[in-house]
């Protein structure tokens, strides 16, 4: 296991101008190293309508130039927060690595067909499953859930599942990214880039 007193600092000279070419990095690094089942695995942070703060583990699946993307239920109780406050923050955070990445910025629905072609390669059961799940509201049992499985499982048997039109993707376009190492005697290394205009700029934090 990587320890702090064993990970070189994270040097200025190791960064690069694109965050995001550095979160590649560290996210290849994390997938070939770390022993998570889910390197993948981000804490997804928004605000109610109401004001009130509000975080779950989602999982990343894409990640491109336009940001970091994830799917879900539209109607979920985090869908409601971003329709009516279309930002959010994500945390990723590789205890192995001892890394950590903070991003802050606006979330944007993905195509429908890109949500289209995702659903299509998810496991049958788990199409199934988004499809009846009316997530984040009151359900008066296991086995209300799972009568609503059978059903769909029997009715469409042998055919395709229809992706929900209440199910698709978000897109979280990042304003800043934090990459957090741990140093020793707790003297952290931290470097947030903030984007102005189309450019980012990049400064040292204090631990």
């Amino acid at each position: 296991m990587t320890t702090p007193a064993t990970l070189p600092p994270l040097r200025a000279s190791l960064l690069t101008d694109d965050p995001l070419d550095l979160f590649a990095r560290w996210f290849e690094e994390a997938r070939e190293l770390s022993r998570m089942e889910y390197p993948n695995a981000m804490t997804l942070s928004t605000v109610t309508p109401e004001g009130m703060p509000d975080g779950r583990v989602v999982l990343l699946k894409e990640l491109d130039a336009r940001g970091f993307t994830f799917y879900t239920n539209y109607r979920s109780a985090k869908g409601e927060a971003l329709d009516a406050n279309p930002r959010a923050a994500l945390s990723f955070y590789w205890d192995d690595l001892a890394r950590q990445v903070r991003i802050r910025g606006t979330v944007e629905k993905v195509s429908a067909e890109d949500s289209e072609a995702y659903f299509q390669t998810r496991p049958r059961g788990s199409r199934i499953g988004a499809a009846v799940s009316n997530q984040s509201r009151p359900l008066g049992g296991r086995e209300e859930l799972e009568a609503r499985y059978r059903q769909m499982e029997a009715r469409l048997e042998g055919e395709e599942i229809p992706r929900p039109d209440h199910w698709g993707g978000y897109r979280l376009v990042p304003a800043e990214v934090e990459f957090w190492q741990a140093g020793a005697h707790r003297l952290h290394d931290r470097f947030l880039y903030r984007r102005g205009g189309g450019d980012w700029t990049v400064e040292r934090l204090a631990p």
